[in-house]
């Protein structure tokens, strides 16, 4: 079963970059981030029609998530608990069944929290990925298969980064953002790249701005995350980068996993 992440930097904007790709790449079940839109106004016949199950979460102008499914969502669960103030569009859940049990699926956009001196963006940042590990360890203990796909908004390490002291200033890379990061993967998950390279030059965004994508500099923030249960049926990773190639792309690139699952 492959099972992809993509931030998409706008579907509406992207459909025809999208409906290429699911017809090239074949994906079974995708998380979509940045959205962009609202439900209503999701293209999800395009979607539809290439045989997929469509559920959004979706806001107006920014953020928003999605999960397309070849396998019937058996429940859909939206927003991450913690914080019933929070309006932002940024989590969505599916649970599918398959041959070895329950798959359950989330996509995320964790918030960028830049400029870090900004009295509310770092710290919504640090108090979200707060959320995201209490959620993650009570799904652990339902010892399900479980993905924790999205755009992380996290750059790991220094070998995550073509030039990592450009990065020492933003929320992206700040010693906060990277701890925490490490205490939810420190729940029991693998990281699915890193479980298959420690190479350099393993990015998955580029930024639109001073030739980033033609000189390679680029980092690495979207990330798969898979419990024990999901990790046990693990067999490879891979990004899509030259997606990153193609006329109007998203600044980011699918990321890409197969397990050893079928749908049920």
């Amino acid at each position: 079963m492959k099972i992809v992440t993509w931030n998409i930097n706008g579907v509406r904007a992207r459909i025809g970059n999208l409906t290429h790709w699911l017809t090239e790449s074949a994906p079974d079940i995708v998380c979509l981030q940045e959205i962009k839109t609202v439900d209503e106004q999701f293209p999800r016949a395009e979607i539809e029609a290439l045989g997929y199950n469509v559920e959004t979460h979706g806001q107006k102008g920014f953020n928003g998530v999605a999960i397309l499914s070849k396998l019937r969502f058996d429940e859909v669960i939206r927003g991450l608990p913690g914080d019933d103030a929070d309006e932002q569009a940024r989590f969505i859940e599916g649970v599918f069944s398959t041959d070895k049990g329950a798959l359950r699926v989330a996509s995320l956009y964790l918030p960028n929290g830049n400029p870090i001196d900004d009295e509310k963006k770092f710290p919504y940042k640090l108090s979200w990925m707060a959320r995201l590990e209490r959620w993650a360890k009570e799904r652990l203990e339902l010892e399900e298969a479980l993905v924790l796909a999205g755009d992380y908004n996290v750059i790991p390490e220094p070998i995550d980064a073509r030039f990592p002291e450009n990065w020492l200033g933003d929320a992206l890379f700040q010693p906060q953002t990277r701890q925490a990061f490490r205490r939810l993967l420190n729940l029991g998950f693998t990281e699915a790249v890193r479980a298959v390279t420690d190479g350099p030059d393993t990015y998955t965004f580029w930024d639109y701005q001073a030739g980033a994508w033609q000189k390679n500099n680029g980092i690495r923030i979207d990330h798969l995350l898979l419990s024990p249960e999901a990790a046990n049926r693990f067999s490879s990773a891979s990004i899509e980068k030259h997606v990153r190639a193609w006329e109007k792309p998203s600044d980011h690139v699918p990321v890409a996993i197969d397990l050893a699952l079928q749908p049920a």
